[in-house]
């Protein structure tokens, strides 16, 4: 499996010659499976030029694995360019919500004027939603598992297997509110012997003690995490839009070091890196 990155902000996209190298378009990560048609997680601004590595002329099948409807991880779907030619089709599998809607009721009610110009059913392509929850299922020979984790509002982390290599996706992930270190049984069963955890890591220590209920973690917290659940390679990921490059990369040579006691790889997650699993 090849694991690309198009997008990998947290909270709002950015730009800025202070992050160029590292890139602000929010979460979007491609997940290309031999023999298998586009797979990725979630659709943020990277789903824009995820969009336009794919075919143009209608013969677009792929899937998306939503974690959340927040959106930082909706709103490149009606600039995903697949979709402008008829005869597309996304498949998106996405958290149900506590208050009796489908998502598609949700995008509905968003994706309309006076909020977006059209609609999605206007679009050329077609967008079919399936709501999720605690459970596995197969995406052509991929296996996929979806387990519900502490974020706020209804929020889905999911593990890919293919080939007996496995890539796990907790993008947005609540650290106990305190600051201490544990983990809820989903986020065990997504990240457990994962060959690739891509994982929530917007916060310092300092950081967190004053956002500690926006429903995020700390880059120690996803050391920790990792390591706690024996994974191979960690992406800190959902970096925040105010860290810089040079802020980043600090923050990845501590969380280098500390992984290297412990025997786990530490990668900052960056637009354009291809990881192979």
């Amino acid at each position: 499996m090849h694991v690309t990155f198009h997008g990998v902000r947290g909270s709002t996209p950015c730009h800025g010659d202070d992050i160029s190298r590292y890139g602000g378009n929010t979460s979007c990560v491609a997940v290309r499976v031999p023999g298998e048609g586009p797979l990725f997680f979630d659709l943020g601004t990277g789903a824009r030029y995820l969009g336009r590595t794919l075919p143009q002329d209608g013969t677009f099948r792929g899937t998306c694995l939503l974690s959340h409807l927040h959106w930082d991880h909706t709103q490149g779907l009606p600039f995903f360019t697949p979709l402008l030619r008829e005869g597309a089709v996304l498949d998106v599998y996405a958290p149900e919500q506590d208050d009796g809607r489908t998502v598609a009721e949700v995008f509905d009610t968003t994706i309309r004027p006076p909020l977006f110009p059209v609609t999605l059913e206007q679009l050329p392509g077609m967008v079919r939603f399936h709501d999720t929850g605690d459970t596995e299922f197969t995406v052509g020979t991929v296996k996929v598992t979806s387990r519900f984790v502490p974020h706020i509002g209804p929020t889905l982390g999911y593990r890919v297997e293919w080939g007996g290599r496995s890539v796990a996706y907790l993008s947005d992930h609540q650290q106990p509110y305190d600051g201490s270190f544990a983990v809820s049984d989903g986020a065990r069963q997504i990240a457990e012997g994962a060959d690739l955890l891509i994982h929530d890591s917007q916060y310092t220590p300092h950081e967190f003690a004053v956002k500690a209920t926006w429903g995020h973690c700390t880059v120690d917290y996803a050391v920790w995490l990792a390591q706690e659940c024996g994974v191979g390679t960690l992406a800190l990921f959902h970096h925040d839009p105010t860290r810089s490059d040079e802020a980043l990369d600090e923050l990845h040579r501590c969380a280098v070091s500390f992984g290297q006691r412990r025997g786990l790889r530490v990668v900052a997650a960056a637009e354009g890196m291809t990881l192979e699993v």
